[in-house]
């Protein structure tokens, strides 16, 4: 019989009879020692020990034969092969799931169905309302804006080469601080033989920049603020001047459509043109002089709160990093129009957002910070500051597009920001308990929760009845 490496099952057998490594060592008759060796993959299994552990506590030997992996690494491959995971998964890091951490596999295998089978449903129920779509079980794919999104999320919002660009032709400009705009006009025209145009009746709802190549215009709404059109400038540079590095960036990104593409050019361009007006260097040191005071780094660059912390989102450059933060843009709604991060934070995929978090209590507040220290259920806790940020886009009776601005980082980076002060940092009480959203969050007990987890473990009875509003009603 072949010895095999059971670690893990075994390690589960023992916590699932409530053993101590000692006491099951001592029921089998083996050293600690040998035991621990054993539960690490160091040792194999040996026929003896099986036959102890038999006697000892009935467990059939077949618990821990080999002739099962076969089916669940054979239905495992037939799972990421297809092509809704980006990334490969080696035969040897499934046979390594299927043996070490069966229990993962299956649920793999389960959720892998229930997602086949809400497609099924999905297409079935579209067939109904007239829409028919093709006959294939893949999954639909994503939004191209989602797709761009977790792009820069992958890249933790920080894309080197841009940067560099960015801050070298900064520095070739010779530009003032705040003061971009005259220069990245004569730029335009020097180099590229384009005139800048402002228009009192640019659409500002459609575009905020169109550019006619047949007459070298690039024509700007004059309703932007000077660091806007700036912005816009530099963006228009990026096509003219690293056409060819954005086509390098979206190659290797291999997007899974021309419209993801496209708008792939855009998101990385605008990203530029950010770098451009908010220089790596000279930007990080004025973060850190001013510890991190958005709206003071606003009034030495002329660019607005939204455009400041994003910029703060990205500086994440090798051997020259600033605090890793967390940005997010969510209107009264609760959709969540842009985020990103430079590290992780749990944003929900699945719909909706905590109501204790204090992004949206920004909107009780116009114009005010408002901090707080969230703890998340893994018990990592956070500094959040957000603020209001309104757009005009006219006079009278054209309603304005308000937004609450977001940006947080780990507890340990807080003492670095001016908003630590007066906070307790270390005080537990003093700690919001938000989660990242009713459907994924697991706090039972909380007097917020709108509906169930998505979870069989929460089930709707009379104790969660008790201390939830939604099973209440």
């Amino acid at each position: 019989m072949k010895k095999p490496f059971v670690g893990p099952r075994l390690k589960r057998l023992r916590e699932e009879r409530q053993l101590t490594q000692q006491a099951l060592a001592n029921a089998l008759g083996i050293s600690l020692s040998y035991l621990n060796q054993i539960e690490n993959n160091q040792r194999p299994i040996t026929v003896q020990v099986l036959l102890r552990m038999n006697a000892a506590f009935g467990v059939d030997v077949q618990f821990f034969s080999e002739k099962d992996d076969g089916q669940l690494i054979g239905e495992l491959k037939q799972v990421f092969s297809n092509p809704l995971f980006g990334e490969t998964v080696s035969n040897s890091e499934i046979k390594e799931i299927a043996s070490n951490m069966p229990a993962v596999g299956r649920n793999v295998l389960q959720l892998y169905k229930q997602m086949r089978q809400a497609i099924e449903q999905s297409e079935a129920l579209a067939m109904r309302l007239g829409d028919p779509r093709q006959s294939s079980v893949e999954p639909f794919p994503s939004m191209p804006y989602e797709e761009v999104r977790d792009y820069f999320y992958g890249k933790s919002n920080h894309i080197a080469e841009l940067d560099l660009s960015a801050e070298k032709l900064a520095e070739e400009l010779g530009m003032q601080i705040g003061r971009f705009e005259q220069a990245l006009a004569e730029r335009l025209k020097t180099r590229h033989s384009i005139t800048v145009e402002y228009d009192y009746s640019f659409d500002y709802q459609s575009s905020l920049r169109r550019f006619d190549p047949a007459s070298r215009t690039l024509t700007l709404s004059n309703m932007l603020s000077p660091g806007q059109c700036a912005f816009q400038m530099a963006t228009q540079l990026c096509f003219l001047e690293h056409d060819e590095l954005l086509h390098t960036l979206t190659r290797k990104a291999a997007f899974s459509s021309s419209e993801t593409d496209a708008l792939a050019r855009i998101g990385l361009a605008n990203y530029f043109a950010g770098a451009v007006i908010l220089p790596y260097k000279a930007f990080l040191q004025s973060a850190e002089q001013l510890h991190y005071d958005i709206d003071l780094l606003g009034q030495r660059f002329g660019v607005g709160f939204e455009t400041i912390c994003h910029r703060l989102s990205t500086l994440q450059r090798t051997g020259e990093n600033g605090v890793p933060f967390f940005f997010v843009r969510v209107d009264r709604a609760g959709n969540i129009s842009k985020r990103q991060s430079a590290t992780d934070f749990h944003f929900s995929r699945i719909g909706g957002s905590c109501p204790l978090w204090t992004v949206y209590d920004a909107f009780s507040s116009p114009g005010r910070i408002c901090t707080q220290i969230a703890e998340m259920p893994d018990g990592r806790a956070y500094l959040w500051v957000a603020r209001t940020a309104t757009h005009h886009h006219g006079g009278y009776g054209r309603p304005d597009k308000t937004f609450a601005i977001g940006l947080g980082c780990d507890l340990r980076d807080a003492e670095r920001l001016v908003y630590s002060k007066g906070l307790v940092l270390n005080d537990l009480s003093a700690r919001t308990m938000i989660g990242v959203g009713c459907k994924l969050c697991e706090r039972r007990e909380c007097s917020q929760r709108a509906f169930p987890p998505i979870s069989h473990e929460m089930q709707v009875n009379d104790n969660v009845a008790a201390v939830s509003p939604y099973a209440a009603r």
